[in-house]
């Protein structure tokens, strides 16, 4: 575990590099006003505050009790048990997720409300608490990866492609795929899918633990689509 000198130190390193960054580009092209980068130097204080406590809560505990929760779903000896859970927390999480209110807010503005925020929330969080849960069926059934990746893309493209799918909504779909990969769900599920797999003690508990963010990724995807074309 982390100590959170280490924490820090990573904070730091994250942070600086645009700090710098926008500051050049104050001083030789853009020459904001003075209250601006004021404002902006504030800001970077409380991000960099903001994100040493998260951190620290992740290592200290979404961490920790993803993995116990993950660890202890299979000894029930129950699947759907298994896969209920895995739905609610995936959907939970997302709703969670700053990412994706930070999209969410966007589109609303941008669709001034036709779209409102709770209307993407809600099929994302859906979208991916599926595909939690079916990334933790394909574990217990030990079925290759690259199968359901093949089968959830063709899905997308096949969605994107389709002849009533308004334009506007293909970008937002891939937005909210990415999102969801956000500081909040991306630790959680894996500690979750870890736990889960050292429990069966599948055959490769590093194939079955990992990969499962790039699953749960194609759920927000495939809602996001399907919203598009009951809005066209």
């Amino acid at each position: 575990m982390k100590s959170i000198r280490e924490t820090i130190e990573e904070v730091i390193y994250a942070i600086l590099p645009i700090t710098v960054l926008v500051l050049v580009l104050q001083y030789t092209l853009i020459w904001l006003p003075p209250q601006s980068v004021i404002q902006f130097l504030i800001g970077v204080v409380f991000v960099s505050a903001g994100l040493v406590f998260f951190l620290i809560g992740v290592h200290f505990g979404l961490l920790p009790v993803g993995e116990m929760i993950g660890s202890a779903l299979p000894k029930t000896g129950k699947v759907w048990m298994i896969l209920l859970f895995s739905f609610i927390l995936g959907f939970v999480v997302t709703v969670a997720e700053p990412d994706v209110h930070v999209l969410s807010e966007y589109v609303d503005q941008v669709s001034d409300g036709a779209i409102g925020k709770w209307t993407l929330i809600f099929p994302v969080a859906l979208g991916l608490g599926i595909f939690v849960a079916l990334s933790m069926a394909r574990i217990i059934l030990k079925i290759s990866i690259k199968w359901i990746l093949i089968a959830g893309y063709s899905i997308v493209f096949g969605l994107a492609l389709s002849p009533w799918m308004p334009a506007e909504f293909v970008p937002v779909s891939f937005d909210a795929g990415g999102v969801t990969t956000g500081p909040m769900a991306v630790p959680f599920i894996l500690a979750f899918g870890i736990g889960i797999a050292t429990v069966l003690r599948t055959d490769d508990k590093a194939a079955d633990g990992f990969g499962l963010v790039a699953l749960a990724s194609i759920g927000p995807l495939i809602a996001v689509l399907i919203l598009g074309i009951m809005y066209g």
